[in-house]
């Protein structure tokens, strides 16, 4: 366990690598191409890390047409990459360049499938003080009201209980340093906010906007007054 723990620390730490595994965390899957400019590398040596990822089971391919598209191999690893943001430590530098795209980041993003940043952090705890999650000792249950409520904005519980992945579950958020919620029920909360167009995504970006359709229904679902 130890060896095999060493081996994929290894694999990560390197920055090409782990420019791979935090781009990422996009919830899209790249081409070597696209992986290659945005790590700044000749796709010959993208070609190789992807290799290596790839017989380490971190990264899985898929071929269409003439392209190949790399993602993660499950959805754990991209949960695993976003914990790891969590170790950069809070800056307390004055002079510290807070740029436009790094606030959009904070403020609201997405952490592979499932909404972060502010927003996803309020929405949580919209969610956790209208009882319609409930946290036991750290462990989120949908209530019997939430039951209703996700049913009535489109999201079958039931069915999401089926799937063989995590239903719901806390997630620390890099930025806020609070919990947001993940697993296939928040996944399927974004899916309904981004069809809905309550959001939208940004190009080249994890950034997320609202749009005033989804300022309304911000307020109307979790009593929100977003921005």
């Amino acid at each position: 366990m130890e060896n095999k723990f060493k081996q994929i620390a290894s694999l990560i730490g390197d920055p090409t690598r782990a420019t791979i595994m935090w781009t990422l965390l996009d919830g899209k899957a790249f081409t070597a191409t696209e992986l290659a400019i945005v790590a700044d590398t000749s796709p010959q040596n993208m070609s190789m890390h992807l290799a290596k990822l790839v017989q380490a089971d971190l990264l899985c391919v898929e071929s269409q047409g003439r392209h190949k598209y790399y993602k993660f191999a499950r959805k754990e690893i991209a949960y695993a990459i976003e914990a790891m943001a969590n170790l950069i430590p809070q800056s307390t530098n004055k002079n510290e360049v807070h740029t436009e795209s790094n606030s959009a980041i904070k403020y609201c993003r997405t952490c592979y499938d499932h909404l972060a940043g502010k927003v996803g952090v309020a929405i949580t705890d919209s969610l956790l003080q209208q009882k319609i999650i409930i946290d036991n000792d750290n462990i989120f249950e949908v209530s019997s009201k939430g039951h209703k409520w996700f049913s009535e904005i489109g999201i079958d519980i039931d069915e999401l209980k089926q799937q063989r992945r995590s239903f719901l579950r806390p997630c620390l958020d890099w930025s806020e340093r609070r919990h947001h919620i993940a697993g296939s029920l928040a996944a399927a909360l974004l899916d309904k906010m981004l069809l809905d167009d309550w959001i939208r995504r940004t190009k080249n970006s994890r950034a997320i906007v609202i749009s005033s359709k989804g300022q309304k229904a911000f307020y109307d679902h979790f009593k929100l007054n977003i921005k």
